[in-house]
């Protein structure tokens, strides 16, 4: 059990807030939640390599449960339980954990998928559930923001001025898209500033993966969601950051701070190819962007300075590694919660997806190592502030 002065921070939970999962159920494509004929519960469909399934499926209507059957053996999505929306359920499992402090955020795809015209509203509704829900457990929850990325400019900035005056808000969830162009969209620039400047540590999140062709035609039948899971995910983080470090958004943005999901994908592993093909690069030289008298910071700069890793990597060989990237008061804990449940067991009791994780940390730090305990929670208890019940301010800065 943790001890009063050792907390254990989860900093990547995820929830859907009840209005979240209406929208969902009101949607006719990706992302969307159908109940199916022969299924206990609905059903979360939200990768692109699920629509095909998806296609393949004849779904139910919600007063006809038994009015059509499924053509295909495999239902797509995940089982919607109340783990992805029950605030009792987030308590009971944090407690299962040992956990002392959650930031919860709106899972992927958040809100991209929203018109223009109504993204500015929805942002702000969805926000103020989640604050409301940190307000019924003062001390154990904070929360990470949702964007209203596909909102017009100006209510996008305004938005970031509203979010850090929540009194729970630590930060805000961000996907690779960004306003549809990736992040290295200089339209993005102006967001990532005013982020840094009202210190919103940004959590990027990957959704969409690598093409489907990539996992060649056996995937859909045979191999599960293990291809755009374990690798589409990862390689999707580090091409949307290494896509950054490129364009220089870090030095445009230099307040911004990130927090890699899933241990930065494959940056830890990759960042020294990456730099070898910078400095071996002929256009970068020509242009100035790279060689003597360039004034590039390396990525391994950028990794211990702007970005912070979280824990979720499930072995001691990727810990160590993210370790060596990034440095250990760089890493924090996380569960991943409500994915990767239990398959055949109670899911009331331990998730191995979190004993995974938490055994990482043991392993390639020490048990009850000074590191071990920064990682478990110390550096998300002061990088985050946890420490300030109210961390807002009437000061939010729009630049």
């Amino acid at each position: 059990m943790a001890s009063p002065t050792h907390h254990v921070v989860d900093i990547h939970t995820h929830m859907y807030p009840p209005a979240y999962i209406e929208l969902l159920e009101s949607r006719n494509s990706i992302p969307l939640i159908r109940k199916f004929a022969g299924a206990d519960e609905p059903r979360l469909i939200i990768l692109p390599a699920e629509a095909e399934s998806l296609d393949k499926t004849t779904t139910t209507t919600p007063n006809d449960p038994a009015s059509s059957t499924s053509s295909s053996p495999h239902l797509p999505g995940r089982p919607v339980t109340s783990h992805y929306s029950s605030l009792k359920q987030k308590l009971h499992f944090m407690d299962t954990h040992q956990i002392d402090i959650s930031v919860i955020s709106l899972a992927n795809p958040w809100l991209d998928f929203i018109p223009s015209e109504d993204a500015g509203e929805t942002a702000k509704s969805i926000n103020q559930e989640f604050s409301h829900m940190c307000g019924q457990a003062p001390g154990r929850l904070f929360f990470f923001a949702t964007l209203p990325l596909t909102a017009p400019p100006e209510t996008l900035l305004a938005a970031v001025g509203h979010i850090r005056s929540l009194k729970y808000c630590r930060g805000v969830i961000l996907g690779t898209s960004g306003l549809g162009k990736g992040l290295d969209d200089p339209a993005l620039v102006p967001v990532f500033r005013a982020l840094g400047a009202n210190k919103l540590t940004v959590f990027l999140h990957p959704h969409y993966g690598l093409p489907s062709e990539v996992w060649g035609p056996r995937a859909t039948d045979e191999y599960g969601h293990v291809l755009p899971l374990a690798l589409g995910f990862p390689m999707e983080t580090t091409i949307a950051v290494a896509r950054m470090y490129l364009a220089g958004v870090f030095e445009q943005a230099p307040e911004l701070r990130l927090i890699l999901a899933h241990s930065g994908g494959t940056l830890p592993f990759l960042a020294g190819r990456i730099e070898s093909c910078v400095v071996h690069d002929g256009q970068l030289v020509r242009e100035g962007k790279a060689g003597p008298g360039s004034g590039r910071r390396t990525l391994w700069q950028v990794l211990k300075e702007q970005i912070y890793l979280d824990a979720v990597v499930y072995s001691e060989v990727g810990l160590k590694a993210a370790v060596e990237a990034s440095g250990v008061d760089r890493l924090m804990f996380g569960t991943d919660h409500p994915f990767f449940p239990p398959l055949g067991s109670d899911e009331q009791g331990e998730w191995e997806s979190v004993t995974w994780n938490a055994e990482a940390v043991r392993k390639a730090l020490g048990e009850g190592s000074e590191g071990a305990r920064a990682v478990m929670g110390g550096n998300a208890f002061e990088i985050l502030r946890l420490h300030e019940e109210d961390a807002a301010g009437a000061d939010a800065k729009v630049i």
